[in-house]
């Protein structure tokens, strides 16, 4: 069973498409957010499974509001070229995962990891 919603901020349009196109297989319905505010609104109306968010559009303090407002909601983060520090400072801010906004594969799998361990315990 597919996860029900996926939300997403990106600071770059076409890797949003991308994004929006690869993970429409496994998410029932993508929402590309505009702007922080509507993320926030996307991810409460529909109850997000995941947000995938762009370290170029949000702050980390952004991620620490996101993850305390949406505590059950997994949350990926997405760097042009993330390092070491960028990735534990963005899990320590709360997020699940920081990955390349090129590795759409690992963005996937980041999404829908949980799904897929609590599919395999059950």
């Amino acid at each position: 069973m597919k996860p029900t919603n996926i939300v997403l901020l990106q600071s770059d349009p076409n890797v949003a498409q991308i994004l929006a196109t690869s993970l429409s297989n496994s998410f029932h319905r993508v929402h590309v957010a505009a702007s922080l505010d509507d993320l926030r609104h996307a991810a409460a109306e529909s109850r997000a499974f995941a947000i995938v968010v762009d370290l170029e559009t949000a702050s980390l303090k952004d991620v620490e509001s996101l993850k305390r407002d949406f505590q059950e909601t997994r949350i990926v983060c997405n760097h042009r070229v993330p390092d070491e520090e960028m990735w534990t400072d963005s899990l320590s801010a709360g997020a699940d995962d920081c990955l390349p906004s090129s590795d759409m594969s690992g963005i996937l799998f980041a999404t829908v990891r949980e799904t897929k361990n609590r599919t395999m315990a059950a």
